[in-house]
This record gives C-alpha cells, structure tokens and sequence, in this order.
C-alpha cells in the first residue's frame, strides 16, 4: 500500500469534514435572529456560556500544562523499560527496539497529548458557538415558517459540531501517525503517539462532561423545583432567575461538553482498533493494518456528510423521521464503502498471520478474508439495535414512559419507584445485544474484530453527534419563545422538536455506551499485551480485590458527580428563593431576577465540583499500576467495565425516561400541567437529570480513559513495588 497516498486522502477528508462545518456555520448565521427581545435573550445565554468556558479552559489549561510534564518525566525516565519490551512466547508480537533516544519518544508522546487536549477543546468550544448562535435562530424559524425551518435551523447548528468532531478527531490522528510516518518511525511507536493523543482528548472530555453537567443540571434542577413546583410559572419562564442559567448549561454540558466527549469516543475506537493491528499484524503489514482501520474512518466520514443532506423537513412528516433517514442514509453508504475497503486490502487481511488464544488463524481460510468487514457490521448493528432499545425505554410512544405517567398520579415515590426500575430493567436486552456483538466479532475477527466492531458503531458518528446536538439547540428555542412572549404555537413547535431531540439523545447514549464497551475492551487487549501479560487470573487474591475495588469504582465516581450536582444545586435552590422572597415585584414583572448571580453559582460550583471526580479518574490506574504492577491493574479495569457499562445505561435511560414521562403529562394527559401526576414527573425529572447529562455520560469517559492511561503507561507498570 502507498502509505502517502492514504495519508493525503485522509487529510482531504479530514479538511473537508471542517470545511463543511464552517459552511454550515456561515449558512446557520445567514438565518434571522429575531426580534429585538429574542436577540437580549439569546445574547445572555451566549455570554454566560462564553464566560463559563473562559473560566473551565482556564483550569484545564493548568492540567494540560502538568500532564504534559508528568508525560514527558514519565516516559523520559522509563524509556528503557518502555523501549525494550520483547514479543511474549504466545504471540507474534515483536515490538523493535527504538534507534530514537529517550527524549524523541518522550517529547513525541507528550507533543501527541497536547494536540489531542487542544482539539478536543476547539471541537467544544465550536459546538457551543454554532449552537448559541442556532438557538435564537431556530425559534425565529419557528415563528415565521413554522416546524420545517425551525428543524433545518437545528440540525444545521448541530451539524457543525457533528463535522467539528470527526474532522478534529481525524487530522489529530493523521498529523501525528504522517509526522512519525516522515521521521520512518516505527508503526507500534506510531501506536504510542496516537495513544498520547488520545489521553489528551479523553482527559479533556472528563472535565468537559462532569463540569459541564454540573453546571447545567444544577441550575435545571433549581429552575424546575422553586419556579415550576414551588412558585407555579412555566418551564423557562422570564420570572425564574435560574432560567438563563439552565439554557446556557445546554450548551457548556450538552453541546460543549458533549463535543469534546464524543470526539475522545470517536478517537479512542480509532485507536483501540489500529493498536490491535499493530500488535497483531505481521512486522511487515502492521502499517496496512493501521491504514486500513484509517480508512474505514475515512469512509464513515463521508457517509455521514452525505447523509446530513438528506435530513430535509417536509411538512406533516414526523421530524424523528426525518432524523432518522439521515442517520439510515449514512449506515448504508458506509457499509457499502466498508465492503470496498476491505476487498482493497484483501492482500493485507490475507497475508497477515497472527495469534488469538494460542489458536492460529489464518483469515484467507476463514471467511474468504471478509472477517473484518463482517466485524465492522457487527458493530454497526449492535450500535442500531442499543439505539433501538433506548428508544423503546425512553419515548413517550412506548409502554415504560407511559406507564411512568401513569404510575406520577399517585405521588412522587411512586414516580420515582417506576423510573429506577425502569432503568434498572432497561439494562437486561443492551447488554445481550452487546455481549453478542463482541463475541461474534470476535469469532469472525479475532480481538481486531472486536477493535474494528466499535470502529463501525462509530462510524457514523458525523451524523449521530448531529443529530444529538440537534437536540440541546431546540431545548434553547423553546426556552428563548417563553422568555420572549411568542405566541404559544411557537413553543408547541419547539417542545415537539425538543421532544424528539430527547429521544435522540437517549439514542445516542446508547451508541456512547456500546461504543465505550467494545473500544475499551480492545484498549484492554493491547493493554495486556502491551504490559507483556499472557493472561489475568482472577482466582489469584491480589487480582480479585483489584476486581472487586475497581467494580467499586463506577459507583464511588458516580456518588461524587451525582453529589456535586446536589451541593450545586442546592446553592442555586437557596439564591432563586432568596430573589422570589426579597424580590416580591420578579412574580408580576415589576422587578427583573438576578440572572448573572445564578450563572456566576453554576459556574463557580462546577469548576470546584469537577477536580477530584477528574483526580480520581486519573491517578487511579497509574497508582494501582506503579503500586501493585500490571495483572492487578487489569483486575481493577475489568471490574470498572462491567459495573460502569450497566451503570451507564441504567442512568441514561431512567433519566430519559422521567423527562419523557413530564413531557407526555405536559401535553395535557394524566392531568396536565400543574396537576399533582405532573409535580410528581418533575421530581422524576430532576433526579433523572444528573442521572441522564452527567454522570451516566461520565461513566463512558471514565472507562476509557482509565484504559487508555493503562495502555500509554502499560510497559513501565511491571510487577509494581508491593
């Protein structure tokens, strides 16, 4: 293969991914923003998003700056463990000794990082810059055309971080594997710079998450307790002063936040399945084999900017539907490309010998050489059918969301009763169809099957993190019509493309989790190879309590998110009722609320919140790691894997199902708004909301970042010093 030539095509994809996201930038702004009061609204949400990620990037500015330096000691001094790793008697892995001296390799990987923690933090800050600016515009859509512009509007904004995301992620990736290509270095130590860059999206995505989702989930959980409950206004009423602050948590948690986690999804599937390659291929293949994967990116890319030119409202037709064609157009197109790659590397796929569980595999003889393409559709499928189930959990057309409604007519612990087991129940088909998909992947791909299974359910993910970030920007719109006095059909319209957007988050979530699962378990495959492990044995005590304090794990990280949004929103309770009782004129419009003071609350409480959740994540695995050596550490991840994944789903989709179930008695059902079925949904709705937008999406992050520190630093653990 001409490694060049792949090379150059992905920086074509790459660049024009980008491209393609600042031309839908420029048409999102070509769109009219309103009315006068629709432009001060929207003006406050901007600044206060503008401000809360000024103060974020400060403090992750600081971590960036100490994590480069701990990577570049780390690596510097452990260079002669690092470097003279040898193949383990069960496999053909032969790792080269390095002719770069120490302070190449560290300076490589510590350079990798950075890139990959600044790219991750521009796809962010895009998002949340497109999606201020598409919210007021969706609801002036909205009142002037009605539900089909409005859609378009939406989309369009969500559009851009959807192509920020695959576009940062991809030129990352290829700037670091072309310049190490360049200098002729070898493909696994390629592996180790892609890695480093990884780590630095992943560490990003942590911080982005946990303080993006406090802040938001603080001021919603204010905003519907004291104004919907207590003082009985509306949702996103002008009178409530936590209201600017929920809608600018949207866009710092559900857009900024969710941005920079989808690109370290994105990326770590990438890696997770080029590292396997690189492990697993023959010296003289390993640099096809990273290619190859490359290339199924490539293609997954451009379906899903083809497919973004499909979503095109009409009117009468369910805007879900629409949705949906996009994201059908875009699996289809990929599968077809997915087929051509694999017959073009064929020759590579054939020729490439390797080893899985001491049984020889030859994949000329198995499966006509097309193993790796049915793995990659393995992948896709199982990430439909998640998305799938999630809907079925999760929309107000099924049998569980109504059932929750039903179940709010008589009292808020029934309510609640039915949301967690809902989600707790929610958990049983998700994990059989995962547990499927990584076993079928594996049969027919080895453990590369199962890297290249999440690459497929990825794929996609131009138009899957559109789609989502379609979602926050029509909650916006909604909130800005309230503020703003419009007519009522113009919030009907907004609730009705809000309603799908959560539906469509929950879908989402689905593929995050899925996604999460299988790139951390082929992360975890390089990891044991790459720490010269041949196996992990459980019944070994030392490995069991690793086990068992890293099942812990998922529930201790959760605790600590869920309890920051809790103090968070405590503090946010405690500042709207001082302003509804010194303030009496904020009820009948004589007096305006204090908006900034909730903001500067969220703000402050998320920036504090969000340090030892990240603390904890990171410095756990490299502590077990030097502390208790590498067997152990893998007890540990394993033991997070299972309980994380399970916590993950039952916390996304118990969560959308509560906000789905307050949404159905809003249209009027089991009593209406302000009835007490509807009071009991917003207790619902306010315990699924850390649940669902903070630490259920943290917990993905969590699995992979651990991972991924585990794998970058695997060769220095060792036995550890105890």
């Amino acid at each position: 293969m001409n490694t060049a030539v792949y090379l150059i095509l992905g920086f074509i994809i790459a660049i024009g991914a980008l491209l393609y996201a600042f031309y839908l930038y420029r048409k999102v702004l070509s769109f009219d923003e309103g009315d006068e009061k629709v432009r001060e609204i929207s003006s406050y949400i901007k600044e206060g998003a503008r401000a809360f990620l000024r103060s974020e990037y400060k403090v992750i500015y600081i971590y960036i700056i100490i994590a480069t330096l701990v990577i570049f000691g780390g690596f510097y001094l452990g260079y002669d463990s690092i470097s003279g790793l040898t193949a383990n008697s069960n496999t053909n892995v032969v790792i080269e000794q390095t002719e770069y001296s120490s302070l190449f390799f560290a300076l490589g990987t510590a350079l990798s990082f950075l890139l990959g923690s600044f790219f991750s933090l521009a796809a962010g800050f895009i998002g949340m810059k497109s999606a201020t600016n598409a919210n007021s515009r969706t609801t002036t859509a909205a009142q002037q055309s009605g539900i089909v512009k409005a859609l378009d509007v939406a989309f369009k904004g969500g559009s851009v971080m959807g192509m920020s995301v695959v576009g940062f992620g991809l030129l990352g990736l290829l700037i670091v594997i072309s310049l190490a290509f360049t200098l002729n270095i070898d493909a696994y130590e390629v592996i180790t710079y892609a890695a480093g860059y990884s780590l630095g999206a992943s560490s990003i995505a942590l911080f982005g998450r946990v303080g993006g989702g406090i802040f938001t989930k603080a001021a919603d959980v204010a905003a519907d307790l004291v104004g919907k409950i207590e003082a009985g206004i509306p949702e996103d009423d002008p009178r409530n002063p936590a209201v600017i602050a929920d809608n600018v948590g949207d866009n710092v948690g559900d857009v900024a936040g969710m941005g920079s986690d989808l690109l370290e999804s994105y990326v770590s599937s990438i890696i997770g399945a080029a590292t396997m390659a690189a492990l697993i291929f023959s010296a003289a293949e390993r640099m096809n084999g990273i290619l190859f994967v490359l290339t199924i990116a490539f293609a997954g890319i451009f379906s899903s900017i083809i497919g973004s030119l499909f979503v095109r409202g009409k009117e009468g037709k369910d805007p879900f539907k629409t949705l949906k064609l996009g994201t059908y157009v875009s699996a289809g197109l990929f599968i077809v490309l997915a087929f051509a790659t694999n017959v073009l590397f064929l020759d590579t796929v054939n020729s490439s010998l390797y080893y899985q569980d001491d049984v020889l595999m030859n994949m000329k003889q198995f499966a006509f050489g097309m193993a790796p393409f049915i793995s990659i559709i393995i992948g896709l499928s199982v990430g439909v059918l998640i998305g799938l189930v999630s809907e079925f959990y999760t929309s107000s057309d099924y049998k569980h969301v109504k059932n929750i409604a039903n179940q709010s007519q008589t009292g808020h612990a029934t309510n609640i009763i039915a949301g967690i087991s809902t989600g707790m129940e929610s958990t049983l088909i998700p994990i059989i169809i995962l547990a499927t998909g990584i076993i079928s992947s594996y049969m027919f791909g080895g453990l590369l099957g199962v890297g290249l299974a999440a690459v497929g359910m990825l794929s996609t993910a131009g138009i899957t993190i559109s789609v989502d970030a379609y979602g926050p920007i029509a909650d916006n719109a909604g909130g800005i019509a309230e503020m703003s006095g419009l007519d009522k059909n113009v919030r009907e319209i907004t609730d009705k493309l809000d309603s799908v957007g959560n539906t469509t988050a929950a879908i989402e979530k689905g593929f995050a989790i899925g996604s999460a699962a299988m790139t951390s378990i082929a992360l975890f495959s390089a990891f044991i190879r790459k720490a010269g492990l041949t196996e992990i044995n459980i019944a070994h005590p030392k490995v069991m309590a690793g086990l068992i304090i890293g099942a812990m794990l998922a529930f201790f990280f959760s605790s600590m998110v869920i309890k920051s949004v809790g103090k968070a929103a405590n503090k946010m309770i405690n500042e709207v009722r001082r302003q509804f009782r010194e303030m009496p004129g904020i009820l009948d419009y004589t007096e305006k609320p204090d908006y900034t003071k909730c903001v500067t609350i969220s703000t402050n409480a998320a920036l504090k919140e969000m340090m030892l959740p990240a603390i904890l994540a990171i410095a756990t695995p490299i502590t077990i790691g030097f502390l208790f050596g590498a067997e152990i550490l893998g007890g540990m991840l394993a033991g997070t894997l299972a309980t994380g994944i399970m916590l993950a789903i039952f916390m996304a989709n118990s969560g959308g199902a509560w906000d789905n179930a307050k949404k159905l008695i809003e249209t009027g059902e089991y009593g209406g708004k302000g009835s007490e079925a509807h009071k009991a949904s917003i207790t619902g709705d306010t315990v699924g909301d850390p649940f669902k937008d903070t630490a259920g999406p943290s917990i993905d992050i969590l699995i992979k970042l651990m991972t991924t520190i585990s794998l970058v630093f695997a060769a220095a653990f060792g036995m550890g010093i105890i």
